[in-house]
C-alpha cells in the first residue's frame, strides 16, 4: 500500500465552518466565472484575434493554448500537492500572479500594440492566455482537494452549480456590457477595457479563495521521488477498467469541441455580426450556463455526474448541428444556449466525477493524471478545427464535431459505469 503520514484526525470544524466555506467559495467561483465571461473564449477572444490576423489556426490556438496550460501541468504538481498538509497557501500563490494578473497584461498589450503592431499584440495575448491557463492548471489538484476537504460530496454538486449559476447570472449583465463597450468605444480600447474589467472580477474572486477556513489534511503522503511517482501512473489505467473507459469517452467528447471557437466566426461571416449581436450571443451563452449550472448541480448530486457529462455532450452535438443548419442570425442564439448548457455541464461535473474514481489520498493524482492525459486532445481539437475549416470548410468542421460529440455522449451513457455506485470497492494506489 502507499505510504501514508498521518496529518490530523478528521477535523470537526469542517461541519462548523461548512456554511462559511460554502459561501466564500461561491464568491470565488462566481466572480471568476464573471471575469472569464467578459473576455469569453467562445465569443470575445475569437473576434479580437480575427481583428489581429486572418488565420483560422490562430483562432484555434485560443482554446489550444489555454487547454494546454490548464491540463498539462496538473500531473506534475499532483505529487507535490499530496504532501501538503494545507493546500490554500499554494493555491493563493499560483492563483494571484499566474492566473489573474495576465488579464491585466492582456489589456495593456491590446491597448498599446493592437493597432501599431498587431502581430506583437497577438503573440502577447496568446502568451498571457497560456500563462493564466498554466497557473490555473498547476493549482487545480491542490484547489480541488481543498474543495473536497471543506465541502462534503453531497454538497459539491449544489455548490458548483450554484457558484457557476450565480457567476453566469452576473455575466448576463456583463454580456450586455460587452456589447455596449464594443460598440461605444473605439478599437482597440474597447477590448482593453474588457480585459481590465475581467481582471477586477477575478481579483474579487481571489478574496473568496483567501477567506477559506481550511482544516489540515487527515492524511498526507510520504515523499516519493518524481521517478517513482510516475512509475505508478500506468497502473491506474491498467487496474481501473471503468476509469479507463471514462478517459476514452471523455477524449472523444473533447475532440467534439473542435468547432466551439468557430461558432462566432462562422456566424460573423454569414450574418455580419456587430458588437450588439456579439453581446447578445454572449448573454445567451452565460444565461444558459446560469440556469443549467443549477440544474446540473442537482442532477449530479442525485443521479451522478456521469449523467451530466453524457447529457452535456449530446447538447454539444446539437449545438454544432444547429450552427450548421442555421438559416438566420436569430438561430445562432439557440447554438449558444446549447453551447452554454454543454459547457456548464462540463464545469459542474468534469472534475467532480474524477474524485469518485479515487481513494481520498489519491485524489490529486487522479485529477492530475486525467487532466494531463487529456491535454493532448484538448490541444489538438481546436487546432484540427482550424485546419479543417481552412482546407475543407466551416460546414465540414461543424459536421465532424457533431459526430464526435454524439459518439462521446453514447460511450459515456452506455459504456461507463456510474463510479459512485462502486465507491466502497476503491482501493488506494499501491506503492511503486
Amino acid at each position: 500500500m502507499t505510504d501514508i503520514i498521518a496529518g490530523a484526525s478528521p477535523d470537526r470544524s469542517v461541519d462548523k465552518n461548512l456554511r462559511w466555506n460554502f459561501t466564500v467559495n461561491l464568491i470565488d467561483i462566481a466572480f471568476i466565472t464573471l471575469g472569464i465571461s467578459l473576455v469569453s473564449r467562445d465569443t470575445v477572444l475569437p473576434v479580437l484575434v480575427s481583428t489581429l490576423t486572418d488565420s483560422n489556426l490562430a483562432i484555434g490556438l485560443i482554446a489550444a493554448l489555454y487547454g494546454l496550460g490548464i491540463y498539462l501541468p496538473q500531473l506534475f504538481t499532483a505529487n507535490f500537492t499530496e504532501r501538503l498538509l494545507y493546500k490554500k497557501p499554494f493555491v493563493m500563490l499560483v492563483g494571484s500572479f499566474g492566473e489573474r494578473l495576465p488579464y491585466l497584461l492582456m489589456g495593456v498589450a491590446v491597448w498599446f500594440f493592437a493597432v501599431p503592431a498587431p502581430n506583437l499584440a497577438l503573440v502577447l495575448v496568446l502568451s498571457c492566455l497560456a500563462l493564466t491557463g498554466f497557473a490555473a492548471g498547476a493549482a487545480t489538484p491542490a484547489w480541488y482537494d481543498l474543495i473536497a476537504k471543506v465541502i462534503p460530496v453531497q454538497r459539491r454538486g449544489v455548490w458548483s452549480g450554484l457558484g457557476h449559476g450565480i457567476g453566469a447570472l452576473m455575466a448576463i449583465f456583463g454580456a450586455f456590457l460587452v456589447g455596449r463597450i464594443l460598440d461605444s468605444y473605439p478599437y482597440p480600447n474597447n477590448f482593453a477595457l474588457l480585459f481590465l474589467l475581467a481582471f477586477l472580477a477575478t481579483c474579487i474572486s481571489f478574496v473568496g479563495l483567501a477567506l477559506n477556513r481550511e482544516p489540515p489534511s487527515p492524511m498526507v503522503k510520504a515523499h516519493v521521488s518524481t521517478r517513482h511517482y510516475f512509475r505508478q501512473l500506468p497502473g491506474v489505467l491498467r487496474a481501473n477498467a471503468n476509469y479507463r473507459r471514462f478517459f476514452i469517452s471523455r477524449t472523444v467528447v473533447i475532440l467534439g469541441t473542435m468547432a466551439n471557437s468557430f461558432f462566432i466566426i462562422y456566424g460573423s461571416q454569414r450574418f455580419a455580426l456587430g458588437g450588439a449581436a456579439i453581446g447578445a450571443l454572449t448573454a445567451a451563452l452565460v444565461a444558459s450556463q446560469a440556469v443549467m449550472s443549477l440544474v446540473w448541480g442537482v442532477v449530479g448530486d442525485r443521479a451522478g455526474h456521469k449523467v451530466v457529462l453524457a447529457s452535456a455532450a449530446a447538447l454539444l452535438a446539437l449545438a454544432s448541428l444547429n450552427t450548421l443548419l442555421a438559416p438566420s442570425q436569430s438561430w445562432l442564439l439557440l447554438s449558444f444556449i446549447l453551447l452554454g448548457a454543454a459547457s456548464s455541464g462540463d464545469g459542474v461535473s468534469g472534475l467532480n466525477i474524477i474524485l469518485e474514481f479515487a481513494a481520498p489520498e489519491d485524489r490529486p493524482t487522479y485529477i492530475g493524471l486525467t487532466n494531463t492525459l487529456l491535454a493532448l486532445p484538448i490541444v489538438l481539437a481546436p487546432i484540427l478545427g482550424g485546419w479543417l475549416a481552412t482546407v475543407a470548410s466551416f460546414p465540414a468542421l461543424l459536421g465532424v464535431a457533431a459526430i464526435l460529440a454524439a459518439t462521446g455522449s453514447t460511450l459515456l451513457a452506455f459504456w461507463v459505469h456510474e463510479p459512485r455506485k462502486h465507491a466502497s470497492t476503491i482501493q488506494p494506489l499501491a506503492a511503486p
